[in-house]
């Protein structure tokens, strides 16, 4: 089966790597197309999902590389608004294991600057998943609006959130303080163990789970790097083991698992409304596909996800 569109909605950033200079008084920078939800949507049309971006994209230099990337992937660009305001930018600092540390340049920036008069003229008559989170949903002005579009789409989609807790940028407890509101609106959760840290320090992954879905939320899923992940539907848990790769860092990993994730359901038929078909085993085969994704997505440098090629490959090899 054929999956049916995903409309993936959030910022587009520019991730900025330091780099060896010819001098000690340079800073050599080397920009990739990055952000949360943009990342998600570009895994996703390299998987075969047709994927649309709601995104508000700058003229500028940096918006300019966005529009280039998300396009070459196949990423459906149609409804995503050309904003006057500049491009977000990060600039990341890598450590041994190949984690990233952000730093934002995030004030006034196109990405929040949602209206609602820019989302009430999208048509979601062929989504059957909408996906959104990390800062989309707690920056203001755009934040409120963003909501109001999730709940006037979960009548007729799946709703999936990744909070993607960003602490230097907005304080975890705005993030906190909007959980529950949006576990009520969201079919799907995923997150990582570090957000669960920031959302609710000192909870246990099961425990966790048990709280977000009483709040709504039917299907949760904690990733945990090496470790896998937990998934956790209505209350029926399995672990989901890590695939080993050879890692480079780990930008874009949690984003394209997610992708990973919601690929796999929808090829299957199971987005679409409130996830009432999903049962426990198609979460594990749906897990054990994303963290493949996950997986190559760390074996190369920056938030650049795989293609379904990639993947056939990668199976190929695996029964030769």
């Amino acid at each position: 089966m054929s999956p049916r569109q995903i409309t993936v909605l959030g910022e587009c950033v520019a991730d900025a790597f330091t780099e060896p200079a010819s001098t000690s008084n340079e800073l050599a920078l080397r920009v990739l197309p990055g952000g949360g939800p943009a990342n998600t949507a570009v895994a996703l049309a390299r998987l075969g999902t047709p994927a649309r971006f709601l995104a508000r994209l700058s003229g500028d230099v940096f918006g300019r590389l966005f529009r280039a990337h998300l396009e070459a992937s196949g990423v459906d660009l149609s409804s995503a608004v050309a904003a006057a305001e500049p491009s977000t930018l990060a600039v990341a600092e890598l450590d041994a294991e190949g984690q990233a540390a952000f730093s934002f340049h995030a004030q006034n920036t196109a990405d929040w600057q949602w209206t609602a008069e820019e989302l009430a003229r999208v048509d979601l008559s062929e989504t059957a998943c909408v996906h959104t989170g990390s800062l989309a949903l707690v920056r203001e002005p755009g934040a409120a609006v963003v909501e109001d579009f999730l709940a006037a789409a979960a009548p007729r989609a799946t709703i999936s959130i990744d909070p993607n807790v960003r602490p230097l940028l907005v304080d975890p407890e705005v993030y906190r303080a909007r959980l529950a509101h949006w576990c009520d609106l969201a079919d799907v959760l995923r997150l990582s163990e570090d957000d669960l840290e920031l959302l609710l320090p000192g909870t246990p992954p099961d425990q966790a789970c048990d709280i977000w879905h009483a709040a709504g939320a039917r299907l949760v899923v904690i990733t945990r790097g090496a470790d896998g992940a937990l998934a956790s539907l209505d209350g029926e848990r399995l672990q989901v083991p890590a695939v080993a790769a050879q890692v480079v860092d780990t930008v874009g990993a949690g984003d394209s698992f997610t992708a990973g994730l919601l690929h796999h359901l929808g090829s299957r038929g199971l987005l679409g409304g409130r996830l009432t078909e999903l049962r426990l085993d198609d979460v594990a085969e749906a897990g054990r596909f994303a963290t493949q994704v996950a997986a190559l997505t760390c074996s190369v440098a920056g938030p650049n996800p795989p293609w379904q090629s990639e993947l056939a490959r990668l199976a190929t090899a695996g029964r030769g």
